[in-house]
């Protein structure tokens, strides 16, 4: 057991942080006023620099590294916004991933390729109006023929949505009850029938876009079908990878905070010394500290497990939990040292206190890994209708 990054992580480390801290911060301030997601100029020069598809193989067109790697440059990218790292957050831990896990290989050899250019944005489409949390509840339809399949229904909370240039839809692909009728189909923008809803206001995540998705007999070949009824146990074993992501994200909030707050804490004086100097200040910054470090440990503990393979979803629901619940403690508290300053929207950190209450929220609450980490203990799925 070694947790010391390897020469090549810490230089892939290290060159990611350099790129996001002397290129993004102005960027992220531009998406933050305007809530516009990265331009597509950007994202292609992410792809030039290396930083789409880390973790997918080079047959198509990734780095074909580890997700450590991986989630090494997302929490770079991160610690300067949600916003500017989404873009890696997708081609690395999204919905992508089930397509060059699970898809066919024509499917994949024309996706795939194209997210690691960054010429393509794959966005997940799971929650409903009445399904999320219980997300078997879910009633959008796929009907398989001979040839395709016919697409209805109405999805919600879709980041990425009415931005990305394709969707995995999760979806009924047959008459059986509650998982088993489950799988997923990818869905093109520009399909015939497939319409979006307003654009979203949420209290974070500015320059993520969210929208409603509709689908009125929206048709697509049988290719497309990712992963066939009955699948939803892989859809969910890839998506624990994302959870690993939604981690990295919200430990990204609180190690980015932590940062500034050090650095203002030695700077500001009050009664005539350095804030740092008080030991209440002192105690504050261990203990955030401490709990940056325990939440990036079990992040990294999932990814390693996982090798180059997908997490389980004991590691990436501890992971996830943890690191959602530790990120709002330490952004509150980072943002209380600062007082004023850390309240003003001329500094990142109340953004960063607002997106971390997002990453709790997204992709599964802090409740529902709570529910998964348990029933991985005990060894059975717990009945929440009963």
């Amino acid at each position: 057991m070694d947790f010391q990054l390897t020469e090549e992580q810490a230089a892939l480390q290290q060159a990611a942080r350099r790129y996001a801290q002397e290129r993004l911060p102005k960027i992220a301030e531009e998406l933050e006023a305007s809530g516009e997601p990265p331009s597509h100029e950007l994202v292609h020069e992410y792809a030039e620099m290396g930083f789409l598809g880390i973790n997918i193989p080079e047959s198509l067109g990734g780095m074909g590294l580890g997700n450590l790697e991986a989630l090494l440059v997302v929490e770079e990218f991160a610690k300067i916004s949600s916003a500017v790292a989404f873009p890696v957050f997708e081609s690395c831990v999204g919905p992508v991933r089930a397509i060059e896990r699970f898809g066919s290989r024509t499917l994949a050899e024309r996706v795939v390729p194209a997210v690691c250019r960054g010429e393509t944005v794959v966005a997940v489409a799971m929650s409903e109006p009445q399904a999320g949390s219980a997300l078997t509840d879910l009633t959008t339809r796929g009907v398989v023929d001979e040839t395709g399949v016919t697409l209805n229904g109405t999805k919600r909370w879709c980041s990425g949505g009415g931005h990305a240039n394709g969707y995995v839809v999760y979806c009924r692909l047959s008459e059986d009850a509650g998982a088993k009728g489950i799988g997923a189909v990818y869905v093109e923008t520009g399909t015939p029938g497939l319409s979006f809803g307003t654009p979203e206001a949420l209290m974070g995540f500015r320059g993520v876009p969210s929208a409603d998705l509709y689908f009125d007999n929206v048709r697509v070949p049988l290719d497309h079908i990712v992963v066939p009824a009955g699948g939803f146990k892989k859809l969910m074993e890839a998506f624990d990878l994302e959870r690993c992501g939604n981690a990295t994200m919200s430990l990204a909030q609180a190690a980015g905070s932590l940062e500034d707050v050090l650095s203002y804490v030695q700077e500001r004086q009050q009664f005539g010394r350095p804030l740092v100097d008080f030991q209440a200040v002192q105690i504050k910054l261990a203990e955030m500290q401490m709990r940056v470090d325990a939440a990036r440990l079990l992040i990294h503990r999932a990814a390693c497990n996982a090798e180059k393979g997908l997490p389980s979803i004991i590691d990436s629901s501890i992971a996830k939990c943890f690191a959602n619940e530790m990120s709002r403690e330490v952004c509150g508290n980072a943002m209380q040292l600062m007082g004023a300053y850390g309240y003003s929207k001329a500094y990142p950190m109340e953004r960063r206190l607002r997106d971390s209450w997002g990453w709790g929220i997204a992709g599964g609450a802090v409740d529902i890994q709570k529910i998964n980490i348990t029933a991985a203990l005990v060894g059975r799925r717990f009945d929440q209708r009963r």
